[in-house]
């Protein structure tokens, strides 16, 4: 099989030849630039030209297509054909650089040490009204969109073997944009004493991806295998959200995103990805119209068990990821990991519906024969 009949079975719920493979494709497949410069040494390819970073804020490196070849990598997206994500107007001081997003989010890295920049300042920290969050200055989601070069990765894509394309959504989550524009403790608190406040940021923020969504999938939905998006709606002990305000706030929208989704490439099946603990959610989360779960972090309350998981929702998901990237990736033996990939696939490979992938990206201290164990497991144990 083709890289894309194999993917394309396996989100069908069919048996493809082998478990499909993704490494390095999303910004939730990826590998940290660290991680990626040993796994290039122990490949013997350092002679590879230097690429810009596929994101600089998760510091992922950007996948050369030599590689994704050699690992046996069965997905490309967009996001790998495009320059790479860049950030403007640095700034810094003797400690930290210093990044605001086109949201008004601001982020930091040490300069000694820094792994990515993390969130250290909210735009709408301390608003209370409606009228302050329609008076921030919220993100045009096409003012610089070079629909040209998007087609032209499709078609890069298409014509650098056959592969699925990925091509994803604006930004990061609904609930996530709702929490890192506020601060966390004020956009929880206002879940329970400022609604109108929470309900008119999330209005904004599905504004904006649907229109970032509706113009591309104008231009490129035939294209369109995959559609990429997601929330992270978990902890590591479980929902980040009630079950009622998932219902009363989110629900409504996504399915609105989503519906907009498929309207623009209704061959698409719609990767939804999701830390944590999801799995008292996930039937709700399936009703929005979901087909592919990522990361299925299998360190989280009630995700460990992919058996059980197969046996609820497999006949509705496909599960995307499930490689431990806690434990066993970063600090287990070659043979635990051989050990571990074995396992996911005796649980969620059988009838299809699965694409092997760490869970989540890989980190800088996985050192790279466990990058290549994995691999090395999946040739040993994928094949039906």
């Amino acid at each position: 099989m083709t890289p894309r009949e194999r993917v394309l079975a396996a989100l069908n719920h069919q048996e493809p030849d082998r478990v499909p493979f993704d490494l390095g494709t999303t910004f939730v497949t990826g590998i940290h630039r660290i991680a990626y410069d040993n796994l290039l040494e122990a490949l013997g390819m350092t002679d590879l030209e230097p690429k810009p970073l596929f994101d600089p804020l998760q510091q992922l490196a950007m996948p050369h297509e030599e590689v994704l070849r050699v690992l046996g990598v069965d997905t490309r997206s967009t996001y790998t054909k495009l320059p790479g994500r860049s950030i403007q107007n640095v700034e810094e001081d003797q400690s930290y650089l210093y990044y605001t997003c086109e949201w008004g989010i601001k982020r930091r890295m040490p300069k000694d040490g820094g792994l990515y920049y993390d969130m250290c300042a909210h735009p709408l920290a301390g608003a209370d009204t409606v009228e302050e969050v329609d008076a921030h200055p919220w993100p045009d989601p096409v003012a610089e969109l070079d629909l040209d070069a998007i087609e032209q990765a499709c078609r890069e894509i298409k014509a650098s073997g056959d592969y699925p394309v990925i091509v994803g959504g604006y930004g990061a989550g609904m609930l996530e944009l709702l929490l890192w524009v506020q601060g966390y403790d004020q956009g929880y608190m206002n879940l329970l004493v400022n609604r109108p406040v929470t309900e008119a940021i999330l209005e904004h923020i599905v504004r904006i991806k649907i229109a970032y969504a509706r113009t591309v999938l104008e231009r490129v939905g035939p294209y369109v295998d995959i559609f990429y998006i997601g929330d992270d709606l978990g902890l590591q002990d479980g929902p980040m959200i009630r079950k009622e305000w998932f219902q009363e706030l989110l629900e409504p929208l996504y399915v609105e995103y989503h519906e907009e989704i498929k309207r623009g490439a209704p061959q698409a099946k719609l990767f939804f990805h999701s830390c944590g603990s999801v799995v008292d959610l996930l039937p709700q989360v399936v009703e929005t119209g979901i087909d592919i779960l990522n990361p299925v972090q299998v360190n989280a309350a009630g995700m460990g068990d992919t058996a059980a998981l197969k046996q609820q929702f497999g006949d509705r998901l496909i599960f995307w990821g499930a490689i431990d990237t806690q434990h066993v990736l970063p600090n287990g033996s070659p043979q635990d990991v051989k050990d571990e990939v074995r396992r996911r696939i005796d649980d969620l490979a059988p009838g299809g519906g699965y694409i092997l992938n760490p869970v989540h990206n890989i980190q800088a201290d996985v050192p790279a024969e466990n990058v290549l164990a994995m691999v090395e497991a999946l040739d040993e144990f994928g094949w039906y």
